[in-house]
């Protein structure tokens, strides 16, 4: 099955490694390395089935040559304990073909190291068929955009100005210069070697030690190179591989999965085995134990007895989950929370119908009100210009004053009937004199929202109840079983308690609102969804045949014994 195995290590020469030799290694190739002109040559290894070099847009076109490649690292390196190249060799995972394992490969290399900027170098080995895995060797240092090497480090100078220090590299050394920051050298102060800025030694006359100024020990990291030389980007790339590797698991239509976590990251007790290496297998060819594979050996077992345990245990916990007072337990619970489910429908169906009554109260007396109101408005303003028209009348003409007058009044008369009617409309709805429409449409808009937010309420509610009462058919269905007599005594002797508790629950969280009317509608709900009265009159009917059947017996004896 597919194992994830992704082991990361450096190549340099302070270990006595080369990046040549190791890319030998890897294409099954005869290369010289030029910077010690040790020939390395591993023609005659056997298992190479694919090999091939990647570069960057920017790295030179000759550089396909992985022997030219490689000497250009060397001979960019000049220290004795320079990092040459970073190597990772990783398991591909043996359900897919060897052309689905090398774009796999391609892909992953591509995406997560020559994107980066680095040269890989990669070849896929496998033996003997059951073993295939990739060596993918990168180069450490980054390249301009010309393909030239960047420095992966640069000297850093510590500067001194008005008794602050700062860090400074040759190049940006200039510009800090004429802002004056100077570099710090030794100086004898007495006995002692101390570090300042020559301006301050001068004006002490103290004598400079030697010529070197003061720098940070290793320099400055390119952050690239940081970035890339980070323990944070190695568990990127470990994911990564994970990731690609299970996405081409996937389109190959193959349901194993590999995990870059440890075993305790994902919750495992088992012991993970060690990597046993090429030496240590050939060992155990020859028919010598190697110190590893009997680790490893043992390590297997030892997760086969673990998983054996973990086994009975489940099937323990199994038989213990299915006695008669888990089982009562779980069906008392689930039938208070059925308890609770019903009587909280019952309030907000209560409340939904108060909110649906009040609105059909409303909305008819709102357009009774606004009828009211433009009535008052429209006959107002035709009083008002009667009266305009009547002030403006000259006073010989009586019979159009009289004519005027008498529509006057019978306007005034309408217009105090209308406002008693309106004045009366508003003090029914409890409402002050000076209401206007706008207050009603207001607590009309509240209404339905309130009435919107309690059908958002009851459509909550009712799938959790579905779904509780889907729970309790399950272990309803489990329990069949179970004597049903012994179930049913055994859920009444706990019944009370679970009750108890859910009303206790519901007083507090409703307070005074709280019903005990409503409580006994919910347990008549509660007992028609989940057929209460069916189950336990059958119930008492076994038991009343079983106490019947066991008295028989006694009384035969009694007889026998007269």
């Amino acid at each position: 099955m597919a194992i994830y195995h992704l082991e990361a290590k450096m190549v340099s020469r302070g270990a006595g490694r080369s990046a040549v030799a190791a890319s030998a290694y890897l294409s099954c190739s005869r290369m010289l390395n030029d910077y010690d002109g040790v020939q390395h040559d591993y023609t005659r290894k056997q298992g190479l089935a694919w090999q091939a070099v990647f570069l960057p847009p920017m790295a030179p076109p000759e550089w396909q040559d992985r022997e030219k490649l490689w000497n250009a690292v060397e001979e960019a390196e000049k220290t004795k304990d320079s990092r040459l190249a970073r190597e990772f060799v990783a398991a591909l995972p043996i359900e897919l073909s060897r052309a689905q394992q090398t774009a796999l490969l391609q892909d992953f290399v591509r995406e997560q190291f020559v994107a980066e900027g680095m040269c890989a170098d990669v070849a896929i080995h496998d033996t003997d068929g059951h073993n295939p895995h990739a060596h993918i060797l990168l180069t450490v240092r980054p390249l301009t955009e010309a393909g030239a090497w960047q420095y992966k480090t640069e000297k850093e100078y510590l500067c001194a100005k008005d008794g602050e220090e700062r860090g400074f590299t040759a190049a940006e050394f200039k510009s800090a210069q004429a802002e004056g920051w100077e570099k710090q050298y030794p100086y004898k102060v007495g006995k002692k070697k101390m570090y300042m800025a020559p301006s301050t030694a001068q004006a002490h006359g103290y004598v400079r030690v030697d010529k070197h100024p003061k720098s940070t020990r290793y320099g400055r990291q390119n952050p690239i190179s940081a970035r890339w030389n980070s323990e944070e980007q190695l568990l990127v790339w470990r994911e990564a591989w994970a990731t690609a590797a299970n996405r081409c698991l996937e389109q190959a239509g193959h349901t194993e999965r590999i995990d870059h976590r440890s075993h305790a990251a994902r919750g495992l007790e088992e012991r993970p085995t060690i990597h046993e290496g090429v030496a240590a297998q050939a060992l155990e060819r020859r028919g010598i134990i190697s110190d590893r594979c009997e680790l490893n050996r043992q390590i297997k077992a030892d997760n086969a007895l673990l998983r054996e345990l973990k086994a009975e245990i489940k099937k323990l916990a199994a038989l213990v989950a299915h006695t008669v007072p888990v089982v009562a337990a779980k069906l008392e619970k689930l039938r208070s929370k059925v308890l609770i489910f019903c009587y909280q429908l019952s309030h907000i169906r209560a409340g939904r119908s108060s909110c649906q009554k009040a609105l059909d109260a409303y909305k008819p007396q709102l357009a009774r009100y606004t009828g009211l109101v433009q009535q008052i408005k429209d006959k107002s303003k035709e009083r008002k210009a009667l009266l305009a028209e009547k002030k403006a009348l000259p006073a010989r003409k009586i019979f159009k004053h009289k004519e005027l007058a008498s529509k006057i009044a019978e306007l005034t008369e309408d217009l105090e009937e209308l406002r008693s009617e309106k004045a009366l409309l508003l003090k029914h709805l409890d409402y002050a004199e000076d209401a206007e429409a706008e207050t009603f449409r207001k607590d009309i808009s509240a209404l339905e929202a309130s009435l919107q937010k309690l059908e958002a309420q009851e459509q909550k509610y009712s799938v959790e109840l579905e779904t509780v009462l889907q729970e309790y058919a399950g272990v309803k269905a489990q329990s069949t079983g179970l004597d049903p007599v012994e179930l049913y005594e055994a859920r009444h002797a706990i019944r009370s308690g679970y009750e108890a508790a859910a009303n206790e629950k519901l007083e507090q969280a409703y307070g005074d609102k709280y019903s005990p009317l409503r409580w006994m509608d919910a347990k008549r709900a509660q007992a028609k969804l989940t057929n209460d009265s069916m189950e336990e009159y059958a119930a008492r009917k076994l038991a009343k045949q079983k106490y019947k059947s066991m008295s028989q017996p006694i009384r035969g004896c009694k007889q026998e014994q007269e």
